[in-house]
């Protein structure tokens, strides 16, 4: 345990260096957003690219990896859910809770930091999960807000989805990299060591604006935070590890990758869909703040548990 905390260690410190660099102002809130974009759009691109045009698709997909990931989440989806509707909140509202119930930090910390500890064969699964919550879950709380408002589902939430998932660089990155290896297209000497000197920044580039944009972050309505906190870092990768593990047969080393990248803590771009919906954003904002901080040990629990598989 403590030689996997010490390992995830340099990741939280580059956080908490960033945070201090928000907190302090000597990254204000426009850099950091600058930096975000740099990370999202080319940094963090180059690495999936690159990850997946050296992969073959058929080699990657795993119908029960991806059949146990949605299982877990969507069962700690649906548990956040109910807690929603008892405690009266309207759709929209139990809609972003369930959403950081389950959608962790894989673009910017899974991708870096579990191929870095776990080895470069755990990007395979860490992409699927990472498929799932894009296509799967982040399709599922824009209809849901949506149809909820519209009081139907509209042609324009379908369109939304639409243009969302194709503009979004990580699934152009992977889908992209998959289309390049299925083609068997050498990837030429300079274009990989571009992609790879690219790619490099997106590790130190993300841990940084995650930790400088938590630094904008509230911490109200810390109950509210402290359960979402308890629904990401624990029932997630209980969950899944219980689907993987017992349900669905999953190798064990992909169940371990997929069972730490359920023990992320929650991803800053929920955020983003709470302020762009306006709905609960402080309540996002504080959960954000709370599950990052806590991960820092359940995190390493997780991995030392899951390389002991």
């Amino acid at each position: 345990m403590l030689a996997i905390f010490l390992k995830t260690l340099p990741f939280f410190a580059l956080i908490g260096l960033g945070y201090w660099a928000g907190r302090t102002r000597f990254f204000t809130a426009e850099a950091t957003a600058y930096l975000t974009k740099f990370v999202f759009y080319f940094a963090l691109s180059a690495m999936l690219f690159r990850f997946s045009a050296n992969l073959s698709l058929a080699e990657v997909w795993d119908s029960r990896l991806v059949a146990a990931y949605l299982w877990g989440t969507g069962f700690v989806y649906g548990i956040a859910t109910l807690t929603g509707f008892l405690r009266r909140l309207d759709v929209p509202a139990t809609a972003m809770e369930a959403q950081c119930a389950v959608i962790g930090n894989t673009g910017f910390l899974g991708v870096p930091m579990l191929t870095l500890l776990l080895g470069a064969e755990a990007i395979g699964p860490v992409v699927l999960a990472l498929a799932v919550d894009l296509i799967v879950f982040s399709s599922l709380i824009v209809i849901l807000i949506t149809g909820a408002r519209d009081g139907q589902l509209s042609l324009r939430a379908l369109r939304t989805i639409s243009v969302g998932l194709v503009r979004n660089p990580m699934i152009v990155a992977m889908t992209l990299g998959f289309i390049w290896s299925g083609l068997q297209i050498p990837i030429p000497d300079p274009m990989n060591e571009f992609l790879a000197i690219l790619g490099g920044a997106a590790t130190p580039g993300a841990l940084f604006a995650i930790g400088a944009s938590l630094a904008t972050k509230s911490a109200e309505k810390l109950h509210v935070a402290g359960w979402l906190s308890f629904c990401k870092l624990v029932l997630h990768p209980a969950f899944v590890g219980f689907a993987a593990l017992w349900l669905f047969n999953v190798d064990p080393y992909k169940a371990g990758v997929i069972i730490a990248t359920a023990a992320l803590p929650v991803a800053g771009n929920v955020y983003m869909l709470a302020q762009h919906y306006n709905v609960g954003p402080q309540r996002v904002s504080a959960a954000i703040l709370v599950s990052t901080l806590l991960s820092i040990l359940s995190v390493s629990l997780v991995i030392a548990w899951v390389t002991a598989l």
